[in-house]
Formats: structure tokens, C-alpha cells, sequence
């Protein structure tokens, strides 16, 4: 039984001999994590001790920056949204348009304009930018007509912001017209008849003794109460009835108030048939000086517009003296004085101004009839018109000896005259002028006007006058 049991281990162990041992890898468990709890040691006071103080944290605000708690910064994405109030905007206020007519006049070379109501500055003028301004080429003296919006809480103007038109035509018809100063001036060749009739003796007898041409530039040499407004107002009337298409311009300077409504009525009245209505551009004696000045150049700008469009404009100017008075205050003085205590800068702005009357060879015309005074006792006025008398080319002088004898028209027939007057008369024509006045001349100073006025009264026209002279009668 021994034998047995030691041959069956030998047989074991050989069979384990023949056999590859298998090796078992342990397997790494997963450590079960307890959550320990720290033990907190309990403290126990004595029985007699006293009481902790009580200690409070100072407020979140009376801290130091550096030890308030620091907020979470958050993603763009997750910043808070904002309430619908402060995410809608303010309505806008409506723009309230208005279709509107002004002259323009550019401030300064940047283009900036305005556009007057008048010839005046006034509170209604309206802003034109420099941009719209250029683009359209616009010129002081230019009228427009467009579109306008009133001035907001804050604004001072009105807005333009669109113009249609441009002196009555589009604005792209305006871009290559040509300019004013660029046109050749010559001699006036086309006489303006005044005559209108029987009863016109004034008129009839200009056109005697000082025709008037268009392009002229006269000048109405009066004392004080000589009549010289009446004859502007004779000759506007005589220019507006034979000539519907010549536009006549008030340019009063300085004028009494009374004075500029009843020529402006006047001028209103004669040209309401004609094709463009007359305009009044009048200042007042009592206004300033820089207001004065700024009526006569614009008015002058305007002028000079419609010229450059081939229209014949006629100027009435009252007075030269007293636009020269009103520069001689407005400019800055230049540190030389004449006589009477004029500056001699004082002449240019008014010798421009009465240098512009001229014939456009091949274009329009510019007519200026301006006023003179002399002998009101100032020596101011005396030099003014001793600095215009060779600058125009026609000379009609009113005297004051006449006037006080009720013989009216006033006019001096010798003293007066026009250069080259040869131009306005046919050859027929001129003889009879000639003869005329080598008759006046035998004359002497008193009766010369009132033989004219007589013999004028006894015929209709001025054409059966001068028959009557070669005839003997």
C-alpha cells in the first residue's frame, strides 16, 4: 500500500514536470475611498473662565479693495442681457420740408452759402453746404428754388436740401455759362427810347439831350430838392412801357423809409406786365452801415447773374454819395484821409460798383442810372462826385435855380450830354441834335430849359420837334 502511494505522487510530479506552469497575475482591486470625517477636538472651557470677546467683520464696502471678495469674471457670451428700454432707440423727430425761394450769396471761398429771402440778411436765411454749393457751381446772385427744412431745437438756419432750379432752369443747364468779368465791353450802340408820349416832357427831353443806351452808365448830378427822384422814377416808367423784357432794379441806398415804399410800389406797379417783375433792393438811413453795403452788392451780384444769362438789366442807383458815406464807415480804415475826411479806400467799393455798368459785345447789358448829390454844404460829398464825374458816359445835371422857379424838369440842357451819342441817333437824327443845340447855345442859362419844354409841349413826338427845327418854326 506504501508502494502504491509513492508511485502515484512520482507520477504526479512528472506529469507537472511535463506541463508549462501557468502564472496567475494577481488582480489589482479598486481601492474603496471612505470619506473620513476630521475629527474636531472639543475644547471645553473652564468652568470660571470668561466669555470671548465677539468679534464682527467690517462691512463689504468699508474694506480695502485688496480684501473685498473679487467677483467671477464671465464669458462675452454670457453677459447679462440688456433690458429691452435701454436697447430702444429715440424716434426722431419728422423733418418738416417747405419749398423755398432765395438769392444766394456765398460767404467765403470754401463755398458755404446762403440763400436770402431778400436782399437783406434776415433770420429766415437758409444754410447751403459747401458740397451742394460746388456741385452746382453756384454763384452769388444766382436765384433758387428748392427744398428746405426747418431749423430743429438747437439750429440757428434752415437746411436746403434740394434745389430744382437755378435762375428758372435746371441746375445742370448753369454748369458752363460763362462769367460776367470775362465779357468784352464796348461802346452802347442801342438807344433805350423813354418817350411814351405827348405828356412824358422829361423823358422826351433826356432823350434829346443825354440819350441813354443799353450799357450806359449815367450819373444824375442834382442839388437837394432839384427833382432828381422823380426823373429816376420817369425813367423807369418810360424803360418798363416801351421795353417789357428789360428788367429794372431799385437800388436804394440809405433812403428814407417813406421813400423806398413809394419806389418800390412804383416799380411794382409799372413792370407787372413785363416778363420778369422788378425788384427793390433798398436800405434804410438808419441801419448800419455793413447792411447798406451788403443790399448794394448783392443787388450788383443778382445783376451781374442775369447778364451772364444774355439779359438786358437796367439799375436805378439813389445815390452813389451816400453808398460812399456807408463804405467810408464799413471799411477798416487804411490810415490816409482826404479831404472832408474821406479814406481813399473808401472809393474802391463804389467805383466797382459803378464800373460794372457795360454792353457785352455778342451778350446782355448792364444799364446803370446812379445819383449824385453836390452843394449840400459838405465837402465829403463835393469829393465824391469830383471821383466820379469822369468815370461815367453820361452826365445828366439837374439845377437847383430852375427848380425854385417851379420849371420842371430841372435839367441843365448844355451841361448835359452823352459820349458818343453818335451811336444812339440815325445820321438824320444827329444833324437835328446838332442844330438844336447851336440853336440853345444863342440862349442864355435861364431860358434854355423853358424854350425846350415849351416847344416839346407843342408837339406829339420828339421826331415832329426835330422836323420843326429844320423847317424854321
Amino acid at each position: 500500500m506504501a508502494d502504491d502511494a509513492k508511485v502515484r505522487v512520482k507520477k504526479t510530479i512528472a506529469k507537472e514536470a511535463a506541463e508549462p506552469a501557468v502564472v496567475k497575475t494577481p488582480v489589482m482591486e479598486k481601492p474603496e475611498v471612505t470619506e473620513e470625517k476630521p475629527v474636531v477636538a472639543e475644547h471645553k472651557a473652564p468652568v470660571n473662565a470668561p466669555a470671548a470677546p465677539v468679534v464682527v467683520a467690517p462691512a463689504v464696502q468699508d474694506r480695502p479693495y485688496y480684501m473685498r471678495p473679487q467677483q467671477s469674471r464671465q464669458m462675452y457670451s454670457q453677459r447679462p442681457v440688456m433690458r429691452p428700454a435701454y436697447q430702444q432707440r429715440p424716434t426722431p423727430e419728422p423733418v418738416i420740408t417747405e419749398e423755398v425761394t432765395g438769392i444766394v450769396d456765398v460767404l467765403g471761398s470754401d463755398g458755404r452759402a446762403v440763400a436770402r429771402p431778400d436782399f437783406k440778411p434776415s433770420e429766415n436765411d437758409i444754410f447751403i453746404n459747401s458740397a451742394m454749393s460746388r456741385q452746382l457751381r453756384l454763384r452769388s446772385g444766382d436765384i433758387v428754388i428748392g427744398l428746405a427744412k426747418r431749423p430743429r431745437e438747437g439750429e440757428q438756419y434752415w437746411g436746403m436740401i434740394q434745389i430744382s432750379k437755378v435762375n428758372g432752369v435746371e441746375p445742370s443747364k448753369m454748369m458752363d455759362r460763362s462769367r460776367f468779368e470775362k465779357g468784352t465791353p464796348i461802346y452802347p450802340f442801342e438807344k433805350i427810347k423813354l418817350e411814351t408820349g405827348k405828356e412824358t416832357v422829361s423823358t422826351r427831353l433826356i432823350d434829346l439831350v443825354a440819350p441813354i443806351g443799353r450799357g450806359q452808365r449815367g450819373l444824375i448830378v442834382s442839388p437837394p430838392k432839384a427833382g432828381k427822384t422823380t426823373v429816376l422814377k420817369e425813367i423807369s416808367s418810360g424803360i418798363a412801357a416801351n421795353y417789357p423784357e428789360v428788367h429794372i432794379m431799385a437800388v436804394l441806398v440809405g433812403e428814407r423809409p417813406e421813400e423806398v415804399t413809394d419806389i418800390s410800389r412804383h416799380i411794382a406797379a409799372i413792370t407787372k406786365n413785363s416778363e420778369m417783375p422788378g425788384e427793390t433792393a433798398a436800405s434804410n438811413f438808419d441801419e448800419k452801415a455793413e447792411e447798406q453795403t451788403k443790399v448794394a452788392e448783392i443787388a450788383l451780384e443778382r445783376a451781374k447773374r442775369l447778364v451772364e444769362l444774355g439779359k438786358d438789366v437796367v439799375i436805378l442807383l439813389d445815390s452813389i454819395t451816400r453808398l460812399a458815406r456807408a463804405y467810408n464807415l464799413a471799411i477798416p480804415t487804411s490810415g490816409r484821409t482826404l479831404s472832408g475826411g474821406f479814406d481813399p479806400a473808401a472809393l474802391y467799393p463804389p467805383k466797382k460798383f459803378f464800373g460794372a455798368a457795360r454792353k457785352i459785345e455778342g451778350g446782355g447789358s448792364l444799364t446803370i442810372i446812379g445819383t449824385a448829390l453836390i452843394d449840400t454844404g459838405s465837402r465829403m460829398d463835393d469829393l465824391v462826385y469830383e471821383e466820379f464825374k469822369g468815370t461815367g458816359n453820361m452826365e445828366l445835371h439837374l439845377d437847383r435855380r430852375l427848380a425854385e422857379r417851379r420849371i420842371y424838369p430841372a435839367i441843365d440842357v448844355m451841361r448835359s450830354s452823352t459820349r458818343r451819342d453818335d451811336l444812339l441817333f440815325d445820321s438824320m437824327e444827329y444833324q437835328s441834335v446838332i442844330l438844336m443845340r447851336r440853336m440853345l447855345d444863342v440862349l442864355g442859362d435861364g431860358e434854355r430849359t423853358e424854350v425846350m419844354v415849351s416847344r416839346l409841349a407843342k408837339t406829339k413826338t420828339n421826331k415832329e420837334f426835330l422836323a420843326s427845327l429844320k423847317d424854321g418854326g
